[in-house]
């Protein structure tokens, strides 16, 4: 049923998807406490609170799973007709060496549009976490696998299908800002808070010698589409490299950004940092 509803989403024009998308959002904020208090903590932890841009932040929290459907299940053509590419010479220059790319793409804008921009010129593996819901992991599985996207999931099996793809020079996609399982990861500073950030692309890195760039699409107004932007990361790709590179990325499109996701918990079996400096520890009303 999820997936046929989500067929039938996609049919509708795409500034009609994000304009619902945008009011279910503003309705989240409004009846959704901890998404309100983690969305306006974070953004405050950020230095970027304030109403307004709590507000814009919710409308496009909602875009973007709104606009997700149309990405998936619309005819391809029609979906790259309204992506565009800045940096598409950096994506060609690091596939020429011959490593393999490494894309990293935080969750801000539209990043299904990134790895269809990727797709354009070569496939590209995407890691992701499998819902826990049998109908939404069938939904994330159809819906990714497009042409060109190979979706695997985050597993043992799912990383060794992103070395195989690095191997034969291929790209590979990763959400960089994902809190990882436990032993997957280390404590490195994310809008001056710790944050539990995960070492795969700098092993990936090291192993194969892949080119590492990160990856926007950001959201144009009134349904004209994507924007997607490839950047090299101009440091090793350390947990503390990738997270600075990050906030630069979100720092440039705020709104866009999602900030309602629980970027500082402690995975299960992970300790936490500790407290900070001048601070009583890590449950002093900042974002979690």
């Amino acid at each position: 049923m999820l997936l046929w509803l989500s067929r039938l989403s996609a049919r509708l024009p795409l500034v009609w998807s994000q304009a619902a998308g945008a009011l279910l959002g503003r309705l989240a904020l409004r009846l959704s406490s901890g998404f309100r208090r983690k969305s306006a903590g974070n953004l405050a932890l950020a230095g970027l609170l304030d109403p307004g841009r709590l507000r814009r932040s919710a409308a496009e929290a909602g875009r973007a799973a709104a606009e997700t459907p149309f990405v998936w299940f619309r005819p391809p053509g029609q979906v790259d007709a309204l992506i565009r590419v800045e940096g598409q010479e950096v994506l060609d220059a690091a596939r020429a060496r011959g490593r393999g790319v490494i894309l990293l793409t935080p969750h801000l804008g539209c990043f299904e549009a990134a790895a269809r921009a990727v797709a354009r010129s070569g496939p590209i593996t995407v890691l992701y976490k499998p819902p826990r819901l049998a109908a939404m992991r069938e939904l994330v599985e159809t819906g990714r696998a497009s042409p060109g996207v190979r979706p695997v999931p985050a597993s043992a099996a799912g990383v060794r299908g992103l070395l195989r793809a690095l191997r034969r020079g291929e790209a590979i996609g990763v959400l960089p800002d994902q809190v990882p399982s436990e032993g997957d990861g280390v404590w490195a500073p994310f809008f001056g808070r710790p944050a539990y950030t995960m070492t795969l692309p700098e092993r990936l890195a090291r192993l194969t010698g892949a080119a590492v760039l990160m990856a926007c699409g950001e959201r144009l107004p009134r349904g004209a589409g994507w924007r997607v932007r490839f950047e090299v990361l101009s440091a090793d790709p350390s947990p503390q490299a990738v997270n600075a590179a990050m906030e630069a990325m979100i720092r440039r499109l705020p709104d866009q950004y999602f900030w309602g996701y629980n970027r500082y918990k402690a995975p299960p079996g992970v300790t936490g940092p500790g407290p900070r400096p001048g601070r009583a520890g890590p449950d002093d009303g900042a974002p979690a």
